[in-house]
């Protein structure tokens, strides 16, 4: 069995190694039980150490360890949201947060289906409107959004995840970065999207979030 701790730093190597992190940018989290470790503030994803990291209550509480990266509230909001949530990254990659200064493609997602991959491993990603870094009011809207999704973007700050698996959350935040830059190369034109009988049939088949415009 896999160590989560071990899990989360191999997981922010990687983010950092593919450009997704830069600086001292973005936290990772993972859920033990009713606990959930986070990197702690100001921490460095390509140097995350294992034994410490910040233990939180599944309410936010701080249990153990350093202080907990200020971002705490966004991951607290994706394990209330879903149960089967083990696992979330925020990162302020590029081309996801280019977009997310950008107006959404629809309510419900702020890119369209513009490929299979985005919408078998991420699904629809709604933008959440701006607020300051750390905001617990903005943690409190996207829990309380009222469909399903994996996925968000924060305005004009970047791209926040989740998954059941440390694995699987990282897969979707690099499948976002991919469709980000794709749709950010065909601003001055206009592409074909998946109909939504496609979008549809995938998300069927593969088991993830997306619905209507």
């Amino acid at each position: 069995m896999s160590d989560p701790r071990t899990d989360l730093a191999t997981a922010g190597a990687r983010l950092a190694a593919l450009g997704l992190s830069p600086g001292s940018s973005g936290n990772l989290s993972v859920r033990v039980d009713d606990r959930v470790l986070i990197t702690p503030t100001g921490a460095d994803l390509a140097e995350v150490d294992p034994d410490g990291l910040s233990v939180l209550g599944l309410d936010g509480t701080h249990l153990d360890g350093p202080r907990p990266s200020k971002e705490f509230p966004l991951h607290s909001a994706f394990y209330r949201r879903d149960p089967a949530t083990r696992a979330v990254v925020h990162l302020h990659a590029r081309n996801a947060t280019a977009v997310s200064c950008l107006p959404p493609w629809s309510a419900r997602s702020a890119l369209p289906p513009l490929t299979p991959y985005f919408v078998m491993r991420v699904g629809q990603a709604p933008l959440v409107p701006y607020a300051p870094p750390g905001d617990p009011d903005q943690a409190e809207v996207l829990a309380r959004m009222p469909f399903p999704f994996r996925a968000a973007l924060l305005q004009n700050h970047g791209p926040v995840l989740a998954g059941p698996t440390m694995a699987r959350a990282v897969d979707a935040s690099v499948e976002l970065e991919e469709v980000s830059a794709l749709l950010l190369s065909l601003r001055e034109r206009t592409p074909r999207l998946l109909t939504p009988e496609e979008a549809g049939a995938l998300a069927e088949t593969y088991g993830s979030p997306w619905g209507e415009r």
